[in-house]
């Protein structure tokens, strides 16, 4: 029986180890050069640096947030809209102004959909007020917080979380300010969520 157990134990612990081995740095993942401060240091950090209308982050944001509902209280999760060209700034402030009013839950998986399964272009502001306001957001307080100081003010540490990560493409995820990982070197989408799980677990084990 010991010896049986013994080898059990070796299995797992070859197992552990092969699955540390499989994950390095610059392979899998890649290391930020100045790490960017978290929110939270008693905890470990996750940012997806997404945008709406890039087709990949519609793709992933089912299987992401089936894996975000399962984390543990020691991980925060966070959202970061990027804004790589004019086009992408409404959408951004739509998604700052849904989470300041609490209607994510109404806004945030309709407006992938909405671009992507249905093909709809929002071609301003006022556009999508009244799309979300057919999701039963309020208009007039959506409308008025999107050009609010509160929106500005996220708008602003987001992109400079953003250019701290050194961010290329979405999605990509951002653990602890210290590591990003991307589809191309984790093997896809669910081997960010494979590759996150191991960085979270290592940075907990740093702590």
């Amino acid at each position: 029986m010991f010896r049986t157990l013994a080898i059990g134990l070796l299995m797992t612990l070859t197992a552990v180890i092969a699955q540390a081995e499989e994950y390095k740095a610059g392979v899998n993942y890649d290391v930020i050069a100045m790490p960017v401060p978290t929110t939270d240091k008693a905890k470990v950090e996750v940012v997806e640096a997404f945008g709406y209308l890039c087709p990949h982050c519609a793709h992933f944001e089912p299987l992401l947030h089936s894996w975000v509902t399962k984390l543990p209280d020691s991980v925060d999760f966070v959202r970061i809209p990027v804004v790589f060209s004019r086009s992408w700034e409404p959408l951004a402030r739509a998604y700052y102004s849904s989470e300041i009013l609490h209607d994510l839950d109404k806004t945030h998986q309709a407006t992938f959909d909405a671009l992507h399964k249905e093909r709809r272009r929002f071609n301003s502001m006022d556009d999508l007020a009244n799309y979300y306001a057919d999701l039963g957001v309020d208009k007039d307080k959506f409308t008025k917080m999107t050009q609010s100081f509160a929106v500005n003010m996220r708008m602003n540490q987001g992109a400079s979380k953003l250019k701290g990560y050194g961010i290329q493409s979405v999605p990509t995820l951002i653990v602890n300010g210290k590591y990003l990982v991307t589809a191309d070197k984790a093997g896809g989408h669910a081997g960010m969520l494979k590759v996150a799980e191991y960085l979270i677990e290592k940075e907990k084990n740093a702590q």
